[in-house]
């Protein structure tokens, strides 16, 4: 019993927060390309967003929203979402009543043992009771992308521009990228901004690297260009010296040219 509920026995009880509820399943993620991909999704978006502190992306968490749920502990969170205007710090778990938010967006990546239940129970509890704004599902074996768009209160499929689905509360899309993702090539669900791929921290590291050899060339060429023009110039400079010598003797010996 909390001090609260001991001052107060009558008051109703305080619903457990996150230090108190269960963090953890014990069940690893579905394969290494789900949890590569869980990654790549939380950490792309985390570092993109690097100096805004008014959300949270997360996933592979439980998301708490009542406490039926609490009692049977019956629901797995989703695989990735995103929750803004909110603080961004380190969560064990999402408490939908101690935070006072619901994730805005959700994805889940399918598979055989979860399909079922992620187009059933989980885009129904998405749907109607924590509302989910945008909700995803994509299958990162066969690389098909579908979402919905909460409207009136139900979902409705979300129509591909480009190849891009818009995920418009976050003013960004998701699409699928064929390419090499920690050194494994494959079709990889990612985040995109105005039509092109939002880069990954590592695509971000090498950005960088080879924007410093670039300038690091650039100096070194422009460094040996000024040498040049110096040894130019030390030239034109003997070479005038040189002249002046020669016109010197000349006239040592013959006199001023007239």
């Amino acid at each position: 019993m909390s001090a609260d509920e001991a001052a107060n026995p009558l008051a109703p009880p305080i619903p457990p927060g996150e230090d108190e509820l269960p963090y953890s399943d014990g069940e690893p993620a579905e394969s290494e390309t789900h949890r590569e991909q869980m990654q790549l999704l939380i950490e792309t978006l985390n570092a993109h967003w690097a100096t805004r502190d008014d959300f949270y992306c997360g996933g592979n968490m439980f998301v708490y929203f009542s406490e039926t749920q609490v009692r049977h502990n019956d629901f797995r969170g989703p695989d990735v979402f995103v929750v803004l205007d909110t603080t961004r710090r380190v969560r064990k778990s999402w408490v939908v009543w101690q935070e006072e938010r619901t994730p805005d967006v959700v994805i889940e990546l399918l598979s055989a043992s979860t399909e079922h239940r992620d187009r059933g129970e989980k885009m129904r509890i998405y749907e109607r009771v924590l509302k989910v704004g945008h909700y995803f599902l994509y299958d990162p074996v066969s690389g098909a992308l579908e979402g919905y768009r909460l409207r009136d209160r139900s979902y409705e499929p979300i129509e591909e521009d480009d190849g891009l689905l818009e995920a418009s509360s976050l003013g960004l899309s998701l699409g699928v990228w064929r390419g090499a993702h920690h050194g494994v090539e494959g079709d990889w669900l990612r985040w995109y901004e105005e039509g092109e791929p939002i880069p990954t921290p590592e695509e971000r590291a090498a950005t960088a690297a080879a924007r410093a050899e670039a300038e690091a060339a650039r100096a070194e060429a422009e460094a040996a260009r000024a040498e040049a023009e110096t040894a130019r110039a030390d030239a034109e400079r003997t070479r005038a010296d040189r002249l002046e010598e020669q016109l010197a003797a000349y006239r040592t010996k013959f006199g001023d040219l007239d």
